[in-house]
Order: C-alpha cells, then sequence, then structure tokens
C-alpha cells in the first residue's frame, strides 16, 4: 500500500502524522511512503531525515492526496484537503465530526473511508489513540490558564502555586479522566489548591487514592459545579462523551457568579466545548473574554508542543495504521477496536455518537464493510 503523510495546514499546527521512525516501520512492512516537503518541520525532522528512513518526497500535498491508498493526518481535514479525497481511500486521523457539519458532508460526499482516532478503543475500555494528546493537553490546561491567570493578559493576577503567607489559587478540574487526572497533576505539582468533579464514584475513589489528599474529589451536581466554580480561579473543562458533543457544564448565567479574571480552559472545545460560551480559538489568537472571565479554547492544543505530542502520537497510532496498510479494510473486519473507529465508510455515518448529534441515519460497520 502506498501510505501518504501531508503538512498540517490548520492554525499553528506543527505535529506531523509520520514521524521518519514511524516511516521506517511502514517501509519495513513493505509499504510505500509519501511524504510532502517540510511535513516535519515542526517537529526537526527535514525532508532528508524522512528520506533516510525511506519515504519518497512529494513537491505538494496534492501529490500525497492523488498518489496515496491511505492518508495519515492529525488533525481533522481542512475543506482544501477534503475535496481531495476519493472513493476507496482511507483517512487515518483525529476527525471529531459531532460538533462539525460541513466536515462530515465533506467526507461522505468524497467517499472515503474515515477512521478517527478519537473512537479506537481498548480491552479496558479506554481510547488508547487519544489518551496521548489528552495526557498533553491535561498538563498543557495549567500552563496555558497560569499564564492567562496573569494581570497582564487579562487575568485575575493570582499565582496558582502562591507564596507563604498568602494562599496558593485554586483550580477546579471539570471531568476525571485522561485529562483531569493530568491537569489536576500539573496544578497540584505547582501548589494550587484543587478540586477535581465527576459523577463516577468508582473513579473518584480512584483519584483520592492516587493523590492521597492532596487533590480534593467532588460528586457532580449542579450545587457542586456552581461552588467549585464560582470559587476557582482556573476552571479545566476536561469532560468527555468518546464521540459525541460535549455537555454543556458551565452556562453564561454562571459566569456572573465567577470572581472577574478567572479563566475557563476548555479542553473538549475539540467535542463542541463543555462551557456554554466556548468558541474555537487558536495559537494566534488563544484567549478571550465573556463577563469578565478570560476563555482559552484552542482546538489543537499539543500543536504548541509538537516534538513531544508528534512522537507521543507515533507512539499510539503506529499499531493500527500498520494493520490498515498490511491488510486493507480486512482490518476493520478483524479488529473491533479498530472498526469503532469507523465513523465514514462510502458515503455512510458509522458510529453512533456521530449520527445521534448530527441526525444521521447509522448504518453498522459491520453492514456497510459486508457490502
Amino acid at each position: 500500500m502506498r501510505v501518504g503523510c501531508p503538512k498540517e495546514i490548520k492554525n499553528h499546527e506543527y505535529r506531523v502524522g509520520l514521524t521518519p521512525g514511524s516511516v521506517r516501520e511502514y517501509v519495513a512492512h513493505g509499504h510505500e511512503v509519501l511524504v510532502e516537503a517540510g511535513a516535519g518541520a515542526g517537529i526537526g525532522a527535514d525532508d532528508n531525515a524522512y528520506r533516510a528512513a525511506g519515504a519518497t518526497i512529494a513537491k505538494a500535498a496534492a501529490d500525497v492526496f492523488a498518489k496515496s491508498d491511505m492518508i495519515v493526518k492529525v488533525k481533522e481535514p481542512q475543506p482544501n484537503e477534503w475535496v481531495q479525497l476519493r472513493d476507496g481511500q482511507i483517512l487515518y486521523t483525529y476527525l471529531h465530526l459531532a460538533p462539525d457539519p460541513e466536515q462530515t458532508k465533506g467526507l461522505l460526499a468524497s467517499g472515503v473511508t474515515a477512521i478517527a482516532y478519537e473512537t479506537v478503543t481498548d480491552d479496558r475500555g479506554g481510547l488508547p489513540l487519544l489518551a496521548p494528546m489528552s495526557e498533553v493537553a491535561g498538563r498543557l490546561s495549567i500552563q496555558a490558564g497560569a499564564t492567562a491567570l496573569q494581570k497582564a493578559n487579562g487575568g485575575r493576577g493570582v499565582l496558582l502555586g502562591g507564596v507563604p503567607g498568602v494562599l496558593p489559587g485554586k483550580v477546579t478540574v471539570l471531568g476525571g479522566g485522561v485529562v483531569g487526572l493530568h491537569a489536576a497533576r500539573m496544578a497540584a505539582g505547582l501548589g494550587a489548591d484543587v478540586t477535581i468533579i465527576d459523577r463516577s464514584i468508582p473513579r473518584l475513589r480512584q483519584l483520592d487514592d492516587l493523590f492521597a489528599g492532596r487533590v480534593h474529589t467532588r460528586y457532580s451536581t449542579v450545587e457542586a459545579l456552581e461552588e467549585e466554580c464560582f470559587s476557582a480561579d482556573i476552571v479545566v473543562g476536561a469532560v468527555l462523551i468518546p464521540g459525541a458533543a460535549a455537555p454543556k457544564l458551565v452556562t453564561r448565567e454562571m459566569l456572573s457568579g465567577m470572581k472577574k479574571g478567572s479563566v475557563l480552559v476548555d479542553v473538549a472545545i475539540d467535542q463542541g466545548g463543555c462551557f456554554e460560551t466556548s468558541h474555537a480559538t487558536t495559537h494566534a489568537e488563544p484567549t478571550y473574554e465573556v463577563d469578565g472571565v478570560i476563555h482559552y479554547c484552542v482546538a489543537n492544543m499539543p500543536g504548541a508542543v509538537p516534538v513531544t505530542s508528534a512522537h507521543a502520537l507515533n507512539n499510539a497510532t503506529l499499531h493500527y495504521g500498520l494493520q490498515l496498510a498490511d491488510k486493507g479494510l480486512k482490518a476493520l473486519v478483524d479488529d473491533h477496536h479498530l472498526r469503532n473507529g469507523l465513523n465514514v465508510h462510502k458515503g455512510k455515518i458509522t458510529n453512533r455518537a456521530v449520527a445521534e448529534a448530527l441526525g444521521y441515519e447509522l448504518v453498522e460497520p459491520k453492514a456497510v464493510l459486508a457490502a
């Protein structure tokens, strides 16, 4: 199979779908790899590094899309990319379709087979291709929030860790999953007063044991949400419903009860965001203010640290990518966890959460693959 890797074109996106190390693995499996010139510049990998790994360098993205059987990316295809996709081609990348009807229409019209990293599962009920970026985004959320909290950036002017004689800043984390865990770990490491809110009692018990009392836990109720958000300096939105739009946990009305200059960091923005006042921003203009509250809603947070995040992502995606290259669509038939990643196939929606969010008829993956 010929595997293609175009350069990412989303605003300030420096990650790359295939590192030179991953290219070597595809080549070792007998596949051709076509990489767009400059695709790895953001992680310090020049074209010669890809040539040494066995790749062919394409001058333009159009060549990669036209000549490849499978496209491996990081972020969802942009409008001028999805029009280059075609029937019979495999797209393997993050998609986040539930809050993105236009991209969904584009993929359906193309006839492509689109596999979303964020809905591939594992034996433990986890999302192994989403987890590494959730780890990065969770940790980055505290860096970003702490920076936005500085007075010169519009924030309250609070140091998260405080100093002797002065109380530390307060961080509220909504959701105790991978993002929430890593956000809490970073915030607690800085010395902040941290509370995690979740509606799973077993998960709250796990977190309580893990942090050994260094982080507070609360069961999620409207009252708990209001109390913790109103007292927080930073609120991190870390709620995920796999494949579906994120629930709106913080309403516009609630902002009036929050501290002026406090910060909302919406890590769930790829799935539509969990704050009612959220809209996607970029690394070029990461924040905006609503009712005196600073919002940080960058939709590709890990793109700010591409060396770390690209290698972490490739470590997770390589195994399934090789299955797809080796077996084609038979890989989806053989591995139900990879099949759970199938969101679009030949003009049909094959993921229940996406179908329900956007009002499409669901076609079961087994049915379309057997056709």
